[in-house]
């Protein structure tokens, strides 16, 4: 009678943790059944490298400051090869990960707010240099 409750109910609560509250292995657990994936289509579908990466905190903020150096004109652009300066561009991104910065005070790992912070002061250093002498292009 419970079970016929719980299957009118919609969803049934079951413990797949392969370990015990002690610490031992369960062994009354069985494999869960392998879900096929949703299909796609072809276009939309990301490239094989870029479906094996995962986004952390860290590799977002390399991305930002990887443009911001090919803005200052530090790294060739990816798609053209050719190095150019937008120090307004630059200096966009630098206020950006400022910004996020002040938001996440004291919500980061050390090592992710070491991170962040030695970007960003490498970042400024090199954008107040290129800005005072006056190499815009």
């Amino acid at each position: 009678m419970s079970e016929e409750k719980d299957e009118r109910r919609g969803f049934r609560v079951t413990d797949r943790r392969r370990f015990a509250e002690t610490g031992e292995a369960r062994t009354d657990t069985q494999p869960e059944p392998a879900r096929p994936a949703p299909e796609t289509p072809q276009s939309s579908r990301p490239t094989e490298t870029a479906a094996q990466e995962v986004v952390t905190f860290s590799t977002f903020v390399l991305g930002l400051s990887t443009q911001a150096l090919s803005l200052l004109g530090e790294i060739p652009d990816p798609h053209t090869g050719q190095v150019a300066r937008d120090l307004g561009g630059a200096k966009q991104l630098i206020d950006i990960l400022g910004i996020l910065r002040e938001k996440t005070r004291n919500n980061l790992a050390h090592g992710e707010e070491t991170l962040l912070d030695s970007i960003l002061y490498d970042l400024r250093m090199r954008y107040v240099e290129l800005a005072r002498s006056g190499k815009e292009s």
